[in-house]
């Protein structure tokens, strides 16, 4: 059974089957977290549930490794450890740093400098170089139409072959993160259609694609950012295996896209796009969406697994758009649809569905608001691989095999 929240030293004891003492030992190791209880005139403290949880797990895995093998790679395990992000029920943070202040104070820049190198002080430094050499012997070879994903991924193809550069994995002159600089201004390059472009990224890309929308820097640097990373996703995941097998970062970053692709994960903006498209005006919200919940069709877009209360990024978007866009239409039937979903589900947007609300609010076509998710994600596939650069290992499971 799952204990409780908090738990006291002897109840901890009495769950580990150790004493008081291996407690206190457990604690100073980091194994346990501890914090004041209620009646600090006692020096009383009370110790995280959830850290004497994975303890539990551990000694039972030691005895069961076809458990642990068959448990590693559920969704919801914990299967590496990362100094990138952190999710809990306080919110999201960035190396220390909440996602959602972030996301307005900060560019993605800053951010990826602060994911990449701890310090997005070294922004100007690691961004001072565009890649428009590369830009300029690849260009005529970049589709200019198709899904962002398809131009995204065959100019990584061809930037790949003129940047010798990124196969130097050295982590200690600071390489593989200007390889990373590079790799994440040619994209928005690609996707603003602009080989000449400059930073700042959101900037730009505000400048291209909406020029009449004063208000698209501010919400599209948000949306880049508080999209830069969630912890071990399918995408990151792969991204750290790739690099695992020290594939330069070019090859890190077209898995990553690979795996954002599909529905269950940054393809899912557009069932989203889909769904808003059916319901059309919020008049017909409340009739779209019984509908589909009465022929058992999903409502995409709402709902976390990792978030009870709502997802913080989803509601972070909303909250900007009615700041910056509250007369827009598009900003009215996403409030409607999200009001009504709530009402009957009780499920709260997430980021897949305030990223389409955005996109469509400041007049992005279809494919917008997964192509800021491609953009902003690279970030944080950068900042994994990185850091499994510096482990040295192999990511290698093992199957159990279930054949005859």
């Amino acid at each position: 059974m799952h204990p409780g929240k908090y738990l006291t030293a002897r109840a901890v004891a009495e769950s580990l089957g150790v004493s008081v003492a291996t407690v206190y030992a457990y604690v100073s190791r980091g194994l346990i977290r501890s914090e004041a209880g209620a009646d600090a005139s006692k020096r009383s403290r009370r110790y995280l549930g959830d850290d004497v949880q994975k303890l539990l797990d551990q000694k039972r895995f030691r005895h069961d490794p076809g458990e642990a093998a068959a448990s590693a790679m559920h969704w919801g395990a914990p299967v590496l450890e990362s100094a990138l992000t952190h999710i809990t029920e306080a919110g999201l943070h960035y190396r220390g740093q909440n996602a959602i202040t972030l996301a307005t104070t900060s560019t993605i820049e800053q951010v990826a400098a602060l994911m990449w190198l701890g310090d997005s002080a070294r922004a100007h430094d690691l961004f001072a170089c565009p890649p428009h050499e590369i830009l300029a012997a690849i260009w005529p070879q970049i589709p200019r139409d198709g899904l962002p994903g398809q131009r995204l991924t065959i100019a990584l193809a061809l930037a790949s072959a003129h940047d010798t550069a990124a196969y130097d994995l050295d982590l200690r002159f600071g390489n593989v993160a200007a390889t990373g600089a590079r790799i994440l201004a040619l994209l928005a390059a690609v996707l603003a259609d602009d080989p000449g472009m400059q930073a700042p990224i959101a900037d730009e890309l505000a400048r291209q694609w909406c020029p009449a929308q004063p208000a698209a820097r501010e919400l599209l640097s948000a949306a880049l950012i508080l999209c830069a990373d969630h912890e071990l996703n399918a995408s990151a995941f792969v991204a750290r295996v790739v690099a695992s097998a020290d594939a330069h970062l070019y090859l890190v970053v077209t898995a990553g896209l690979a795996a954002l692709g599909g529905f269950k994960h940054g393809g899912h903006t557009g069932l989203v796009e889909a769904f808003l498209s059916e319901v059309g005006e919020s008049a017909a919200a409340r009739q779209v969406i019984s509908q589909r919940l009465r022929r058992g069709v999903c409502i995409p877009g709402f709902g976390h697994r990792l978030y009870p209360d709502g997802d913080p990024r989803g509601a972070a978007l909303l909250r900007l758009l009615n700041a910056h866009l509250p007369t827009a239409p598009a900003t009215a039937l996403a409030n409607m649809v999200a009001a009504e979903v709530q009402r009957v589900t009780g499920k709260a947007p997430t980021i897949d569905f305030g990223l389409v609300a955005l996109a469509r609010a400041i007049g992005l076509p279809d494919g917008g608001a997964l192509a800021m998710f491609a953009l902003g994600r690279t970030v944080g596939w950068i900042g994994h691989a990185i850091e499994q650069y510096h482990t040295g290992q192999l990511i290698r499971p093992r199957a159990k095999y279930v054949g005859l």
